[in-house]
């Protein structure tokens, strides 16, 4: 077979599309920024009429170069957050990003029955999960619950809008309340959140990789896509991104540093822990055990965006690279939008001297990352096997140090695949399964997924960031 695969990855800031050949080379990549507004405190939105302009720029900006036909398009965005709709699928309100924390009181108020709850859906809510959000909403909002027909994620609404369809899939729809052995609506969930009103506004479970629209009249004059072509269900951007690295089997590690801090072993198995969410993974009778912050590579966008100015990346690697032999007790704390020590945690540079150069803090800043991904994966390793080799991706990937910190701070091999947008790729397998190009997972991995570079542990990069993290931690607790 000849022909292309769209995948468009939804994330918090941006919305990449990129076209691939059926080797998983890209071809023809559009990007498009929507940017987050902050009308409150703690407040993270985005106006979804603006989400769906993005994610149709860039699509179009794929279509116009695309060199053949596209035989199939999947959709993949960030999880957790709030895209609420009404019956005739036109907002109800500004979508809710992953990095909001408005509904801090209502997970404080759940505190009593979170044991059930992480027992029956294999975690806990925190501030931007859909429970949490709907839960506020209902308290803050009700006319704007009473107004939504379906509670979406990001990639539905967008696929919504490509398609006419409304649907979710079974790693998206695990988020609040499904029970973790079935992937299945709970009635119970519900019920022990108080939320049992809800469960007609929960969206239709459809496979992943599974056809459930096609591009419409209007969508395709929007995007320039061919009305009719197929649209998959798509998936959590960070299952997308597993497969889109080659992730596929229990004890593999997989690492996002992104807008969060994504940390995320397969298992084939449920274990349960409120340091990490068990949710759905692509395929039946896995799970994908997800330790996770919003407290990644965000952090440099955020400096650069407000108190630096842009500095390209190789110019930030230089300057780290001119002071890494210089002894420095700058410590990061990377926690802008959160942080896995409680809602409380704030970001901030510690022991800044005259002498520090912006080299001594874009380091902390690279560090303070790779040390709250390590207490990520600190928490995984309790109970989860794990091979001596990770995939790393997102911004984090793109540099030529940060990985290697990311490899002496976590004591594991990094391996970095030959794309630099892994959930597009995904997205573009699980379009290519759904229309039959492959069988399964395992065979669309194997002709699209290729290693490109790999750092190794040094032992005296490891016994370094051992000083580095205890002193990291030191001062979480100092100041808890």
């Amino acid at each position: 077979m000849t022909g292309y695969l769209l995948g468009v990855d939804a994330g918090q800031t941006a919305t990449k599309a990129v076209l691939f050949d059926l080797a998983g080379r890209p071809v023809a990549v559009g990007s498009t920024r929507c940017p987050t507004v902050n009308p409150h405190p703690r407040w993270v939105e985005r106006d979804m009429v603006d989400v769906w302009a993005a994610a149709a720029d860039a699509i179009r900006q794929c279509t116009v170069d695309a060199p053949g036909e596209i035989l199939a398009v999947g959709v993949v965005g960030h999880n957790d957050g709030m895209y609420a709709v009404d019956a005739a699928g036109r907002p109800v309100r500004p979508g809710i990003t992953a990095m909001d924390s408005r509904a801090y009181h209502e997970v404080e108020r759940w505190r009593p029955v979170f044991d059930e709850v992480l027992a029956l859906t294999g975690q806990v809510p925190f501030e931007a999960s859909p429970a949490a959000l709907a839960a506020h909403l209902l308290r803050h909002e009700p006319e704007v619950m009473a107004a939504a027909r379906w509670l979406l994620f990001c990639k539905d609404w967008l696929r919504l809008r490509l398609t006419g369809e409304v649907a979710t899939d079974r790693t998206e729809a695990s988020a609040s309340f499904c029970a973790v052995q079935t992937g299945e609506y709970s009635d119970r969930a519900l019920e022990l959140l108080g939320l049992s009103g809800l469960r007609d506004k929960l969206p239709p479970i459809r496979g992943c990789a599974e056809v459930v629209g096609t591009v419409t009249v209007e969508a395709a004059e929007r995007t320039g896509l061919a009305t009719g072509t197929p649209v998959v269900g798509g998936a959590h951007d960070v299952d997308a991104a597993a497969i889109g690295d080659g992730v596929l089997h229990a004890g593999q590690l997989s690492l996002v540093a992104g807008t969060f801090s994504i940390n995320q072993v397969i298992s084939d198995s449920v274990s349960t822990d409120p340091r990490w969410q068990a949710r759905a993974f692509l395929t039946p009778g896995r799970w994908l055990n997800m330790s996770t912050s919003p407290a990644s590579a965000t952090n440099l966008d955020w400096l650069l965006r407000t108190v630096t100015g842009p500095i390209p990346h190789d110019e930030i690697d230089a300057e780290i690279i001119a002071v890494s032999d210089d002894p420095s007790d700058v410590v990061f704390h990377p926690f802008l939008y959160g942080s896995p020590h409680g809602p409380g945690a704030s970001a901030s540079f510690l022991g800044l001297r005259g002498w520090h150069s912006r080299g001594h803090l874009l380091r902390a800043l690279y560090e303070g990352v790779v040390c709250n991904h390590r207490t990520h994966v600190g928490a995984l390793r309790e109970a989860f096997p794990m091979g001596s080799v990770a995939r790393l991706s997102g911004g984090g990937a793109r540099s030529s140090v940060w990985p290697q910190m990311f490899a002496d701070g976590l004591g594991i091999d990094i391996e970095i695949t030959d794309t630099a947008e892994a959930g597009a790729r995904g997205a573009a397998v699980l379009a290519g399964i759904g229309v039959g190009i492959w069988p399964d997972l395992p065979a669309a991995v194997a002709d699209t997924v290729r290693v490109d570079r790999r750092f190794t542990r040094d032992p005296i990069g490891v016994q370094r960031f051992d000083d580095i993290y205890g002193r990291y931690l030191d001062l979480v607790h100092a100041l808890g």
